[in-house]
């Protein structure tokens, strides 16, 4: 059974950092693992769903606009823990933060939520000015 769990959330003031982290035993049952995805998307009350990163299994990753320059996305060397971190973090980076996996889209992570199989159940940041 696929399951993922974010942990790290929490409240930091603008200019700091944060680190998230999602872990699984394993990341998908219906695809091959070499084309395994794990993406990071957020949500703000009243807004939708967004895109933040992703990274593949083998190290091939990335990341949305919104956090160029800012986020970085690594996974440990078991595979089994896939880290985001946020550094210059602004107030509308709050949101509810949610790891899912999924296959990769033509040999690259795709950016689209409704493509991704398994979630979990989010983590809240929550940033100050």
């Amino acid at each position: 059974q696929v399951q993922l769990v974010e942990s790290g959330g929490g409240s930091a003031q603008a200019g700091g950092s944060l680190s998230l982290s999602c872990s699984a035993s394993q990341y998908g049952e219906t695809y091959a693992d070499s084309r395994r995805c794990v993406g990071w998307f957020r949500q703000a009350p009243g807004k939708e769903r967004e895109y933040v990163g992703a990274v593949r299994r083998d190290g091939i990753r990335n990341i949305a606009d919104s956090v160029l320059g800012r986020a970085i996305l690594s996974q440990d060397k078991d595979k089994h823990t896939i880290r985001l971190q946020i550094n210059s973090l602004r107030p509308d980076d709050t949101g509810m933060y949610y790891c899912a996996s999924g296959p990769d889209v033509y040999g690259d992570c795709p950016r689209q939520s409704r493509t991704y199989i398994y979630w979990g159940q989010g983590t809240q940041v929550t940033v100050s000015s």
